[in-house]
């Protein structure tokens, strides 16, 4: 490791996917010696058991990344990385575990801020992109028809042209053949109280923008990146938006400059 300090890594996947997604990252990390955690949220994909109804909220979908962060010890901090709508989930354990991260990474990834309620992010990009831009990404219903739950599962041409259009086929067809649906939590994320600045302001974290993502485009990554304005940002120019297939060397060498000034 050239006298670098092992750092741990822990890898937090986006809406419809699981740990799988990070394999090549993963393995890139651990050859350079680092430690690295993957983890699937509940009702995602990947092998974990739960149905959407058994998992009604947020906070019980984003139970397994607090489960990783309570179980790290009090003198050690933690890189996470959050990738697309896992930037959501980095942003809550960033407000709840401030002292066990040196530095939070968003890859192409809703960013909070401190001003606005946690949904509001999402509601900006659905203000600019909708549904007819998610081309055969499904709306699903799901639980009790009162409660009007929604979740989404990314159709195979969405997948091939907005997220995976620079990654090898055989990545795209093995995820084709793994996404599960998963919920927005919109209305949880909207009755929720802003982010604060004394925990998820405090930590520091860097912005990862990928130039050629068409499910989060550029355009939008930079409002983000403006709207809640990040010290460290670097930009991947052949990167789809599952940058860690695409471009897993590239992204692998950003997260490691990162680390090693944190």
């Amino acid at each position: 490791m050239e006298g670098k300090q092992q750092k741990h890594f822990v890898l937090i996947h986006g809406s419809c996917h699981g740990a799988w997604c990070w394999f090549k990252l993963q393995t890139l990390l651990e050859a350079a010696g680092h430690r690295v955690t993957v983890f699937d949220f509940s009702a995602a994909s990947g092998m974990d058991p739960k149905s959407l109804k058994d998992v009604p909220t947020f906070i019980d979908y984003t139970l397994p990344l607090f489960e990783i962060m309570e179980s790290i010890p009090p003198d050690e901090k933690v890189v996470l990385v959050g990738h697309s709508y896992g930037g959501i989930n980095l942003a809550f354990a960033m407000d709840k575990y401030p002292q066990k991260i040196s530095v939070a990474v968003f890859v192409t990834a809703y960013m909070p801020d401190t001003v606005h309620r946690p949904s509001y992010v999402l509601e900006q990009y659905f203000e600019r992109y909708t549904m007819e831009y998610l081309l055969d990404t499904q709306t699903i219903y799901y639980g009790k028809p009162e409660d009007n739950r929604t979740a989404v599962l990314f159709g195979p041409k969405f997948m091939s042209t907005r997220l995976y259009q620079l990654s090898p086929p055989e990545d795209l067809n093995l995820a084709k053949t793994l996404v599960r649906p998963t919920s927005l939590f919109l209305d949880d994320l909207s009755n929720s109280s802003p982010l604060s600045n004394e925990g998820y302001g405090s930590v520091k974290r860097a912005f990862i923008i990928c130039a050629s993502d068409q499910g989060i485009p550029k355009e939008f990554q930079l409002w983000l990146i403006k709207n809640f304005e990040t010290p460290v940002v670097k930009e991947i120019k052949d990167a789809d938006h599952m940058a860690m297939i695409s471009s897993p060397h590239k992204l692998c060498q950003y997260l490691l400059e990162i680390a090693n000034v944190s």
